[in-house]
């Protein structure tokens, strides 16, 4: 099936072409992991690497032959919430590829060494999932290296 579109609670960075879908509920904290992965960015085999942003808070997911396409609202294109500050204008790109679906999830909800494979069906396709403790450190370091160099093969 082609040509389908579903709007979702979620905020979406990309970073090369290639987008990261970040879900939670609302209060969890995809905002703020987002914009740690635009303003600080990780140094990756040698590259320092910037993400930017596709959408906050409403993510429009558009299927498109065998793939699925992130974009924002017009409306909202463009602008981050950051708690504490208000809606702040950042770098961004109106769309992009989502190669990398990331849950929020609490500490003990994540295993050491989770099964290669796992995914997050949307629209009929099966997008690799990587879960994550949003205030972690070390959180935004792990969605920028799972989009670099992606999650492992089942």
């Amino acid at each position: 099936m082609s040509g389908e579109t579903s709007q979702i609670h979620a905020t979406a960075i990309a970073l090369d072409g290639r987008a990261a879908l970040i879900l939670g509920p609302p209060g969890a904290g995809k905002s703020d992991l987002a914009l740690r992965c635009i303003l600080q960015g990780a140094w990756i085999d040698g590259r320092h690497y910037l993400a930017t942003l596709v959408a906050d808070d409403q993510v429009i997911i558009d299927r498109s032959g065998g793939g699925l396409v992130a974009r924002a609202h017009d409306a909202i294109a463009g602008q981050i919430e950051v708690r504490g500050l208000g809606i702040v204008a950042v770098p961004s790109v109106p769309a992009a590829e989502i190669g990398l679906a990331v849950e929020l999830a609490a500490p003990t909800a994540i295993e050491r060494l989770p099964e290669p494979g796992t995914t997050w069906p949307v629209l009929g396709v099966d997008v690799p999932l990587l879960r994550a403790t949003p205030f972690e450190a070390s959180a935004h370091l792990k969605v920028l290296l799972a989009l670099v160099r992606g999650l492992p093969p089942t």
